[in-house]
Order: C-alpha cells, then sequence, then structure tokens
C-alpha cells in the first residue's frame, strides 16, 4: 500500500492500483503558497493532504509524485490555473537556487581554482611561444631563470633591437618585418596580460580560502587547501574524508592504475605542493605526506565544525615533526 502524493493532492494506492482514499485540493492558490508547498516537497516533506492520509492509513509508504515503482492509477489532476501557477512558483524557486548557489563559498572557491588552472595553462603554453619566438631571432639571449619577465619586458619596448639592448645580448642578424613584430609584441602584451589576470586570481583564492578554511589555510597555504577543498567537492566533505584518501586526493589516476594493474599506489596528490613532502627526499615522502594528511584532516574539522582555529604556533609544532621524521630517516633504508 501506497502513500502517492504531488503539491496539491495525495491519494492512497494498493497492489492492484485501486485507490482507496484521496484529499485534493481546488483552492485558489497563490504562487507564495505554491512555492511553499514545492520547496516542501523537495525538502522531503509531506504535503498537507498526505499528512491527513497519513493518518488514515500509518502503513502505507509515502511516495512523491514521479517516483517509479507505483502501479497505474488514476491520478488527481490539476486545474489549468493550478499548471500555471506551479509553472511560475518553479519558475521562482530556480531563482533562488540560483542566489543560493551564488552564496556557496565552496562554489565560488570551485569557480576561481579552475578559471586559475585553465588560465595558467593557457599562460604556460603561450609564454613557452614566446620565449621559442624570441629565440629565433635573439639566440644569444638566455631565459632559464627569468623566462616570467621576458613577456613584461618585451612588452614595454619599441623594437627587438631595444629589447636586445635591455639584456645586453647581440642584436638579431635578420630583424623581423614591421608586421612581424607587431605580432611578435602583441603576443608579449597578452601574455604580460595573463600574468597579471593569474596574479589577480590567485589572490582572490588566497582571501576567499583564508575565509572558508583559515586552519587548512594556515596550514599549508590557501592555494593548497583551496586545491584541497575543490578536490574534495567542498569543505563539509574534506572535513569527513579520513586521512588518507585527503593523502592522495589528486592522485586518482594514479590509484586507478594501483587497483587495476597492480602497480604501485601513490604515496602523495596534491600535498605533493607544499615544500615539507617535494623538498624532502623520495625515501620519506611518503611518512610526511601520511602526517601531513592527518593534520589538515584535524584542520579541516576546525574549519567546518567549528573550533579555535590554528595558529602559527600550531604550524611550528607539525614542522618540528617533519624535521624529526627527516632526522630518523635521514637515510634510505637497505632492500
Amino acid at each position: 500500500m501506497w502513500l502517492w502524493y504531488s503539491w496539491h493532492s495525495a491519494a492512497v494506492v494498493n497492489e492492484e492500483g485501486d485507490v482507496l482514499d484521496i484529499e485534493s485540493n481546488d483552492a485558489r492558490f497563490s504562487v507564495h503558497t505554491v512555492k511553499q508547498r514545492l520547496q516542501r516537497i523537495a525538502n522531503g516533506q509531506l504535503s498537507p493532504e498526505a499528512e491527513i492520509l497519513a493518518e488514515r492509513f500509518p502503513d502505507a509508504k509515502p511516495i512523491v509524485h514521479g517516483s517509479e515503482g507505483l502501479p497505474e492509477f488514476d491520478v488527481p489532476q490539476p486545474t489549468e490555473q493550478q499548471i500555471e501557477l506551479a509553472d511560475e512558483a518553479s519558475l521562482l524557486l530556480a531563482k533562488e537556487g540560483v542566489a543560493v548557489s551564488a552564496a556557496d563559498p565552496d562554489r565560488r572557491l570551485e569557480h576561481l581554482s579552475r578559471a586559475s588552472e585553465e588560465l595558467r595553462t593557457l599562460h604556460l603554453s603561450m609564454e613557452a611561444q614566446l620565449i621559442e619566438w624570441v629565440g629565433l631571432f635573439l639566440p644569444s639571449a638566455r631565459f632559464e631563470t627569468n623566462r616570467g619577465s621576458v613577456a613584461g619586458r618585451l612588452s614595454e619596448v619599441a623594437s627587438l633591437t631595444e629589447f636586445a639592448t635591455a639584456l645586453e645580448v647581440d642584436d638579431a642578424h635578420e630583424q623581423p618585418t614591421p608586421s612581424e613584430w607587431k605580432a611578435l609584441h602583441g603576443w608579449a602584451v597578452m601574455v604580460a596580460n595573463q600574468r597579471r589576470q593569474l596574479d589577480q586570481l590567485e589572490h582572490a583564492i588566497r582571501v576567499s580560502a583564508q575565509a572558508h578554511l583559515p586552519s587548512v589555510s594556515t596550514l599549508v597555504g590557501p592555494l593548497l587547501a583551496a586545491r584541497l577543498c575543490v578536490e574534495a567537492h567542498g569543505r563539509s566533505r574534506l572535513a569527513r574524508l579520513p586521512s588518507g584518501t585527503v593523502q592522495v586526493l589528486g592522485a586518482e589516476k594514479a590509484f586507478f592504475n594501483h587497483l587495476r594493474n597492480g602497480s604501485a599506489p601513490p604515496k602523495h596528490g596534491h600535498i605533493f605542493m607544499h615544500p615539507w613532502i617535494s623538498r624532502s627526499p623520495r625515501w620519506i615522502r611518503g611518512k610526511i605526506a601520511r602526517m601531513l594528511a592527518s593534520k589538515i584532516s584535524i584542520a579541516a574539522r576546525i574549519d567546518a565544525f567549528g573550533g579555535t582555529p590554528m595558529t602559527q604556533e600550531d604550524v611550528d609544532k607539525v614542522e618540528a615533526k617533519v624535521e624529526a621524521i627527516r632526522t630518523e630517516f635521514s637515510t634510505p633504508k637497505r632492500r
């Protein structure tokens, strides 16, 4: 026996599809009333008509309109006016949902992070193209240590000769044509602008992460905190993940290769970006990653569920544990 219900009516139906009882509301609703009823059902609550039938048939299993597994029966239909009101109310609910999403720090941090990743990938590709292009004319120039400044400096000069003089290298044997120089200079301007946009994005990520994840940001830095939060699909989920999962967030491909092919399991994911791990000897990175992931889990729970935020003193204690691991395992174990 089922208790079928929608926003305007409810019915009790048995296994054969016989309607045992029905409650239908044909009153003149307002858009606000219909919106409240739709919101109530969306939150998993019974409609007023369903509550009445639930008292009469306590053994009936509630099932909302549109669900599967119900035998066919004559479903109570709303009037044309009620359908129009339901359409207007649904549109209002959709608008409110968009407004609520815009206020969600997790979603906003995700968009900032995704935009930063996309722009960084594009920027690095365009910067590499620019350096290769300039190197074609100035083969004696070396950009290994100052690649990031090439676009900015080139965008500020009026000619390739002026750029060569600024770099203190030999001028180009073959000068670019005016149209080619214009294209090269324009490319440099685009790359320089991308660098500024990327800095703006990363600044916004730092500010958002420090407000949304203060303890995790204090522990591992706001950029890494934001990356972990986005990878975990939100602060609440990050706080509920076991530390072992936090340790390998971002290394899903390597983990599934381990399950599929029996390759070595990953020891770290995004947290490898932290210098405590990346600048440590290879044989102790897994130990430090495991310890750091447990501390990140604690910090995430403080941020999500309330508590005293971590301070620099707490970070110093974690760093002391990192140094202790480095000292204890200063040389790799013999195999």
